[in-house]
């Protein structure tokens, strides 16, 4: 889906909590921004990215006043009182998002803290991350996948949206760790719904694999809607 040109300039913007982000999750935003769009994440982490966004916007709205006031002040435009009603006006309209920035930052912080504080006890506990097959298979997960059973063989397995193939063994692993759930109320010649649980969710966003390991593949549209996954 292509992406919207406004969407790419708040992208672009950079707040000072980034890196404080970064820290907390182990995933670059943009990872963060990108498993927020597919559904990936839990609760917690779907809030932050969701404030973060805010943030990076009202951040936006700060550097455009900053320039435009540079502009104003470069001697591009004849001193006069016209032009400093404008300076005056770019002055308040920039302290005016300057606040609305700062206000963003606050609630991102408080969203951020509880998943630090996790991140701490967390580690105390040390986690055992999860493997790299499994990781890759929920990522997949993610994105949309049916469980089939094949109507000659009456084997099982599960297909995703991208056309990836999960071994059933595999499924009955990621099943038993309550990393996915399946939606037995179709029949399996059908296809029968998986999505990630909470659980599931929890585990890959707390997962702090190298991110070359862990960029997801290419979703490609699928042929069952994406509702088969629950989002927040």
């Amino acid at each position: 889906m292509p992406s919207d040109p406004a969407t790419a300039l708040v992208r672009r913007a950079i707040s000072d909590l980034d890196h404080r982000i970064e820290a907390a999750t182990g995933h670059d935003v943009d990872t963060l921004w990108a498993h927020r769009d597919r559904g990936v994440l839990d609760e917690p982490h779907a809030r932050l990215v969701d404030l973060h966004r805010e943030l990076a916007r009202a951040e936006t709205g700060v550097t455009f006043y900053r320039t435009l006031l540079h502009r104003l002040s470069s001697g591009e435009f004849p001193t006069d009182a016209a032009l400093f009603e404008r300076i005056d006006r770019t002055v308040d309209q920039m302290q005016e998002a300057a606040g609305e920035r700062d206000s963003a930052a606050a609630r991102v912080i408080t969203a951020l803290e509880p998943i630090e504080t996790a991140n701490r006890s967390t580690r105390h506990g040390e986690r055992k991350p999860l493997p790299p097959a499994d990781r890759a298979a929920l990522l997949a997960i993610a994105g949309g996948a049916k469980l089939h059973e094949h109507l000659l063989t009456g084997r099982l397995s599960v297909v995703t949206a991208s056309g990836t193939r999960i071994p059933y063994a595999r499924f009955q692993q990621l099943e038993s760790s309550g990393l996915v759930s399946r939606d037995t109320s179709h029949p399996l010649h059908a296809g029968q719904p998986v999505a990630l649980t909470n659980v599931g969710r929890a585990a890959l966003t707390g997962s702090r694999q190298a991110s070359t390991a862990a960029s997801p593949a290419t979703v490609r549209p699928g042929t069952w809607p994406a509702a088969a996954r629950p989002r927040r």
